[in-house]
């Protein structure tokens, strides 16, 4: 078996870990607890801790380093994730099919939405991109089958959520399953073109997570 191989298989071991422990956390809980406690607290706990064992145990940059937190170009990554991330704020209105209500940015819960969507949207990409994504490509070197993989785990990350969430169901559940997998092959190719840079993925994809969270 080749080193490559070996590494690639024990990155999948940790990703399958998370899987696992946050599939039995939906299961149990389902959506009953205020997602504060989901997004702060349990999705940190177990997306990112198996991550950072993995990262501190096997590789010489430090884990915020590692997983593609510059400092240098950071205004401008916001700035850009922030452009391109409308475009899935925008698709994310239209996957839920909710009519468009202007006041909905002027209430409190806006706020909260936007904190929690940027909360969740932090885990996620540390774990798919920053940790998942970047061992791929430094085994295989190809942006395209690194990507795409990447993609069909960040979708399984979802499936427990998509399917516990008591108002996703039918051609809403379809929408938002496609336009997932639209989103991380979008953010895969954002962060391997911007050098591993995962600001940028972080902001377009909290974009998206706000339209949810807003209009569904």
């Amino acid at each position: 078996m080749s080193r490559g191989r070996s590494q690639t298989e024990r990155v999948l071991n940790v990703w399958a870990i998370s899987l696992i422990i946050w599939s039995l956390f939906r299961a149990y809980f389902r959506t009953s607890l205020d997602p504060l406690i989901d997004e702060f607290i349990a999705k940190p706990l177990v997306f990112l801790i198996p991550a950072y064992i993995f990262i501190s145990r096997n590789e010489k940059k430090p884990f915020w380093q590692y997983v593609g937190f510059m400092k240098q170009g950071a205004l401008k990554e916001v700035f850009y994730g922030l452009l391109v991330g409308s475009i899935f704020f925008i698709g994310g209105f239209i996957a839920t099919g909710a009519k468009f209500n202007p006041n909905v940015f002027f209430q409190a819960k806006f706020a909260l939405a936007a904190v929690t969507a940027f909360a969740a949207s932090f885990s996620e990409e540390i774990l798919s991109r920053g940790f998942v994504l970047k061992q791929l490509y430094e085994q295989s070197k190809n942006i395209f089958t690194s990507s795409f993989l990447a993609s069909i785990l960040f979708f399984f990350l979802h499936v427990p959520i998509l399917f516990t969430a008591p108002n996703m169901s039918g051609m809403l559940l379809l929408k938002v399953m496609i336009t997932d997998l639209i989103l991380s092959l979008a953010v895969s190719f954002v962060f391997l073109s911007r050098k591993e840079n995962i600001i940028m993925p972080i902001m377009i994809h909290a974009l998206y997570t706000l339209s949810l969270f807003l209009f569904i």
